[in-house]
C-alpha cells in the first residue's frame, strides 16, 4: 500500500532546498507519495521576524547552511536574486516583492497537477545551486520541462487565479500549524511533524513502522 506524507516547503528556505532531493529519493526508493504543500516564507508571513531575532541568528544560519551543503556534497550559493528582497545590513524586508508571490503560486499550481515536489526540486536547484539570474531567460522554462510541466501554463494560472491559489497556500500554512509546527521544511506523516532537513531519517523510521516498503 502506498503511504502518503505532506511536505510543507518554501522557496526562500535554504533547508528546504537541502532536504528536497532526499524527499525525491524517498519517493523513488519507497512506495511513498509526497504531497508538496507550498507556504510563503517567514519574511512574508512575519515581516519583522528578522529584525526581532537575535543579531547572530542570520549569520549563524548562513554558516550552518553552507557547511551542511558541503558535508552532503550539495552545490549551494547565495541566491541571485534572492526570492525575497531584503536589506541584509538592517534585515528589513522590502515592501515590494517581485519574485516570491508568483513563484509560490506557480509552485502551488504545480502541486495541483501532482508535480509540486518535482517543480520544487528543479527550481530550488536554480535558486540555491548557483544559477545567476535564475528568473531570466530559459532557466525556469527548462526547470519546468524537467519536472514534466509547462511554465507557460503555470504562469498563466498564477496570474489569473491569484485569489484561489493564495487561499490554497494559506490553507497549507494552517495545516502545517494544525500538525504542530510552523517552519519549513516539515514532513508530516499521519499527523506527526518532522521538522528540518536533519529529521528525514527519523521520519523514514516512523513510516517503516507503519509498513513503508521499498519499490
Amino acid at each position: 500500500m502506498t503511504l502518503q506524507a505532506d511536505v510543507f516547503w518554501s522557496f526562500r528556505s535554504p533547508y528546504s532546498y537541502l532536504a528536497t532531493r532526499r524527499y525525491v529519493a524517498l519517493t523513488q526508493k519507497y512506495d511513498l507519495r509526497i504531497n508538496q504543500r507550498f507556504v510563503y516564507p517567514l519574511a512574508i508571513r512575519e515581516p519583522d521576524f528578522f529584525e526581532k531575532n537575535h543579531p547572530n541568528w542570520l549569520g549563524y544560519t548562513f554558516r550552518d547552511m553552507f557547511r551542511v551543503a558541503q558535508h552532503m556534497g550539495i552545490p549551494m550559493a547565495p541566491p541571485n536574486p534572492d526570492p525575497i528582497v531584503q536589506d541584509m545590513a538592517t534585515r528589513k524586508i522590502a515592501n515590494e516583492q517581485p519574485y516570491i508571490f508568483e513563484l509560490t503560486r506557480m509552485g502551488q499550481a504545480a502541486s495541483r497537477r501532482g508535480k509540486g515536489l518535482e517543480f520544487a526540486n528543479e527550481v530550488s536547484q536554480l535558486i540555491w545551486g548557483g544559477t545567476a539570474n535564475w528568473h531570466e531567460g530559459d532557466h525556469l522554462v527548462s526547470a519546468a520541462v524537467r519536472a514534466g510541466l509547462s511554465l507557460q501554463e503555470l504562469l498563466a494560472e498564477a496570474k489569473s487565479q491569484v485569489e484561489e491559489l493564495d487561499t490554497e497556500i494559506a490553507d497549507n500554512q494552517k495545516a502545517l500549524e494544525a500538525a504542530g509546527h510552523w517552519g519549513v521544511p516539515t514532513l508530516v506523516f499521519e499527523g506527526e511533524p518532522f521538522f528540518g532537513q536533519d529529521r528525514i531519517e527519523l521520519a523514514v523510521w516512523r513510516m517503516q513502522q507503519k509498513g513503508l516498503a521499498e519499490r
